[in-house]
């Protein structure tokens, strides 16, 4: 189990850190005016949106193996697990709106300012302090 476990984490940690540059080139994408700037940053953005979907992969996998597969959070006083995977879910939904933004950049739809990339690029951090404080506090 330590060893899913472990891989489980690298997984995690390494899907994390594509969600949280993805939003970083976005923002430099709703400020580029050079056209072959522009066309670069998006290469960028699809190459990392691609391997973040692969990284994404197993993490899920692993968890669900803890889960289901080892008994991790199963039974009563282990309600930080449905709260984790509720942010689990907000994790994936992230995952497919930063998709959904990179599409619009492709094709020359976006209406959004660098500011709300600003912001949008918080999101995964909060949203893996709160994961992480659940796993590891299991506050209820």
């Amino acid at each position: 189990m330590l060893w899913v476990k472990a891989f489980h984490i690298v997984f995690v940690a390494s899907w994390f850190a594509g969600l949280f540059y993805l939003p970083r080139i976005f923002v430099n994408l709703a400020l580029e005016t050079n056209a072959a700037a522009a066309t670069r940053l998006l290469t960028m953005a699809r190459k990392l949106y691609r391997f973040t979907t692969i990284l994404a992969l197993p993490a899920l996998v692993l968890g669900l193996w803890l889960w289901l597969g080892y008994g991790i959070g199963k039974g009563p006083g282990n309600g930080w697990l449905h709260a984790k995977l509720a942010l689990v879910v907000l994790v994936i939904g992230y995952h497919h709106a930063c998709g959904s933004l990179l599409r619009k950049f492709e094709t020359g739809r976006n209406t959004r300012s660098h500011v709300f990339y600003r912001w949008f690029n918080e999101v995964p951090i909060v949203l893996l302090l709160a994961i992480a404080i659940l796993v590891v506090v299991k506050p209820f």
